[in-house]
């Protein structure tokens, strides 16, 4: 169909409702508009969708989510006989309920039972659910950190981890397969319900989920023991963080926990913050001026669906400062490595995981406890793929996986990041350096000290639309086919090319094969140890480039990652205009 034809199907056919139609019609006028809604699909990736909300199949409504759900179920059904399942869970995102609903109806109307949490609950716990319920697949409704525009599609296998690209792949063909949106009928809520094809879950998730989790503490005594008279300020940005994240801490001992109250309850426009991204200092701007006004030194945030996690502690002058993803993800990695072999529970054969463009800090932590660390790609499911692979084959024990953007998990309860578990966490790393005389920044400078001050940025270009997606694929393509050998003063060691999965090595001319799946992502590195990673987003209209540099004080290091950054951009942005 052309565009203009899709648009008619939508404006006129009785299946769409009478706001959706609506919605269009104001638009008619607009054929700018109108390309950008209709000119493609929106796309059913690795692991689900997320789009703009809005009418159109370039947009995400409820009959893109049917069409999902439709695709999900058809690939499930193909998975052997008998009685198949699904959980279903949601954030506080504008539809966020009506689009878990409509996908718990599809399932319904193809003979899968939904199991439909009957509030917001956080993205981990989703995860947790498909293998407490023995389910057969997940599906979780947010779009994140996302801004309040969007919202999105997570799609989970049987072992609750989000879909790996073969099985991706499978659901995505299925999902493309669709090519009547209108033959797509979802089951009446109350037959599916008589018929046992609905079933709405909650407490009893919630306890076996919060009683997994406290399993990965380390040293409880020491949040007993310091909890009581430690003060944390916390913020769930308006997200399904409040209610798990509170309790948790409050069964390990923190009894004085702070709420930020403006910022306390659901609320889809996310109207204290400009984005609700805990990576954001932005996003912590009452909850620090809370935080002064308290005396505290320790703030916790988590994203709209609490898979996230951010970090505000006060540095050595007193300034309120976030830690990094990567900054906070190897403060725990070394307390939970440093406390196990201590302790004597630091299994031989223990590994932990971290995406290729998180820290290297985290590589000298792992080697300095002799435990093996393990890069993947970007993309926690492929830190859930290499637990079920090593942990639950009994081959190695899994210790902690992270990747920069603010995701960890240490436990094997679920197979996605979880910012319950990792607040519970770093309250306990909190505890642990209370209990020596010292905050958590002196925590991290005594890590710079011992391992080296190692330092990450990360810079990011959106370019929306049709023409924004063509930049970035004729950057990426540039790159990989006409790469300078080097970047200012930097001379390049070797490139990794991910989608066509080899390294070469500049310096000999020699190549390495990459055992890993395929994916559009160039990895830099510099004769002079720097390195630099660049990607499309998988799930918004932009394109990243990590930086991770090295060097001899913390100074020395801000000084050389600005440099080193703008070298590289000076020869990125061009590329993009």
């Amino acid at each position: 169909m052309s565009i203009r034809d899709l648009f008619q199907l939508w404006t006129s056919n009785d299946y769409f409702d009478e706001k959706t139609r609506a919605e269009l019609e104001a638009i008619k006028d607009n054929e700018k508009e109108i390309e950008d809604r209709f000119y493609r699909e929106l796309e059913f990736g690795t692991g689900g969708m997320r789009g703009v909300i809005g009418a159109g199949t370039n947009r995400i409504n409820k009959y893109t989510v049917r069409k999902a759900a439709q695709g999900l179920a058809n690939y499930i059904k193909k998975q052997g006989n008998g009685q198949k399942s699904v959980a279903i869970a949601y954030d506080s995102r504008r539809c966020s309920d009506e689009f878990a609903l409509e996908t718990a109806l599809v399932m319904a109307g193809n003979g899968i039972k939904a199991y439909l949490f009957d509030e917001l609950r956080p993205t981990p716990e989703l995860s947790f659910a498909v293998r407490y319920l023995k389910c057969d697949g997940g599906v979780v409704i947010t779009a994140s950190h996302n801004p309040k525009e969007y919202n999105g599609f997570k799609a989970y296998g049987n072992d609750g981890c989000q879909l790996p690209p073969k099985e991706s792949d499978e659901v995505i063909e299925e999902v493309n397969a669709i090519t009547d949106i209108t033959s797509i009928v979802p089951m009446n809520y109350d037959e599916a319900l008589a018929k046992g094809l609905l079933a709405i879950i909650g407490k009893e998730v919630d306890d076996a989920y919060i009683e997994e989790v406290k399993k990965s503490q380390v040293n409880p005594e020491l949040t007993l023991k310091y909890g009581k008279d430690t003060k944390i300020i916390y913020t769930p940005l308006h997200g399904t963080g409040n209610k798990p994240v509170r309790r948790i801490l409050r069964e390990i001992g923190f009894e004085n926990v702070l709420v930020v109250k403006e910022q306390e309850l659901p609320d889809p426009e996310f109207s204290t913050v400009k984005y609700p991204n805990p990576e954001e200092k932005a996003a912590f701007e009452i909850a620090i001026n809370l935080a002064k006004k308290e005396d505290v030194d320790l703030i916790i945030g988590t994203d709209p669906d609490a898979d996230r996690m951010g970090v505000v502690v006060r540095d050595a002058n007193g300034e309120y400062i976030t830690l990094t993803g990567n900054q906070s993800g190897c403060l725990m990695l070394d307390y939970i490595l440093s406390q196990k072999k201590e302790r004597g529970e630091l299994p031989e054969n223990a590994f932990v995981v971290k995406t290729i463009v998180s820290s290297e800090l985290a590589r000298k932590i792992a080697e300095n406890y002799n435990v093996e660390i393990i890069d993947v790609l970007t993309g926690f499911k492929f830190i859930g793929e290499k637990i079920k692979l090593l942990d639950d084959t009994g081959k190695k024990k899994f210790m902690f996986g992270f990747e920069e953007s603010y995701g960890y998990l240490s436990g094997t309860y679920a197979r996605d990041k979880d910012a319950v578990n990792a607040t519970m966490l770093i309250a306990e790393v909190f505890a642990y350096y209370k209990s020596r005389g010292m905050n958590l920044y002196e925590g991290l400078i005594e890590l710079f000290e011992k391992y080296g001050y190692v330092k990450e940025g990360i810079e990011s270009f959106t370019l929306k639309g049709k023409e924004g997606l063509e930049k970035i694929a004729s950057a990426m393509e540039t790159l990989r086919n006409n790469s300078p050998e080097s970047f200012g003063e930097y001379k390049v060691k070797s490139i990794a090319d991910y989608e066509k999965s080899f390294t070469r090595d500049l310096t000999t001319g020699s190549t390495e094969a990459i055992d890993m799946p395929k994916s559009n992502v160039l990895y830099y590195r510099m004769t002079t140890g720097h390195w630099f990673c660049i990607r499309p987003s998988g799930t918004e209209p932009k394109i990243k480039i990590y930086f991770g540099i090295s060097s001899d004080s913390l100074e020395n290091a801000e000084k050389e990652l600005s440099k080193f950054k703008n070298e590289i951009l000076n020869v990125i942005r061009p590329l993009l205009s």
